[in-house]
């Protein structure tokens, strides 16, 4: 038991140290927004996107053990290697699906299972062997167990839409991309949260 004196000290030191874990999350979110949907020119994104993953590297040393910054880590990455595009983007796809399987052995319930929304979609964006690691029934394995812990949330539904319709299933796409374009706002993501909005009415006007 703790005894009462330290009791404010604990309570005071969790709740700066978890400000601080959220404000390096907050900046990282922030900062690919603005290179996601903000940035238009091929070679300012790319800059932009190394620039947040030098930033959440070193958030990541600075607390080696947070999934979430993990999780991040691989999402920037991904997000620098569809910006580059080509074969010389496996590098990239391959570092990140090693952090999100990594993150999804010690913690998969980390931001709402972020880590199987984002590995599932690698699998489903990525080419398949030999050239890369894409698999589809993998890929739909992963967003459903995504949904299975986030069912309402705009990514996990977003992407398993996108993948449904890839995969020819029109309707039940179109029954998740409507999901998604009903989830409610995340705070401090109102960027985010548009840019990803645009994504899903243009996939449901491609899809009608």
């Amino acid at each position: 038991m703790v005894q009462p004196l330290l009791v404010m000290a604990c309570v005071a030191g969790a709740s700066l140290s978890s400000v601080a874990h959220a404000d390096a999350l907050n900046e990282i979110q922030q900062a690919w927004a603005k290179c996601q949907y903000d940035t238009f020119n091929k070679d300012n994104k790319v800059h932009c996107l190394n620039n947040v993953i030098a930033q959440t590297n070193t958030a990541l040393q600075q607390s080696p053990g947070r999934a979430d910054l993990k999780v991040w880590l691989a999402i920037n990455k991904s997000s620098l290697a569809g910006a580059k595009g080509g074969l010389g983007a496996l590098p990239l796809v391959k570092e990140a699906k090693s952090l999100l399987e990594d993150v999804i052995k010690t913690d998969p319930k980390t931001l709402d299972g972020s880590a199987y929304t984002s590995l599932g979609t690698l699998y489903y964006q990525v080419p398949g062997w030999p050239i890369g690691f894409g698999d589809d029934d993998k890929a739909e394995e992963m967003l459903k167990k995504a949904l299975a812990i986030n069912p309402d949330g705009i990514d996990p539904n977003y992407f398993y839409g996108d993948f449904l319709a890839q995969d020819g299933r029109r309707d039940d796409a179109m029954v998740y991309l409507k999901r998604a374009s009903h989830a409610k706002p995340r705070p401090g993501r109102k960027l985010a949260d548009a840019g990803r909005q645009r994504e899903i009415q243009q996939k449901l006007k491609e899809l009608q």
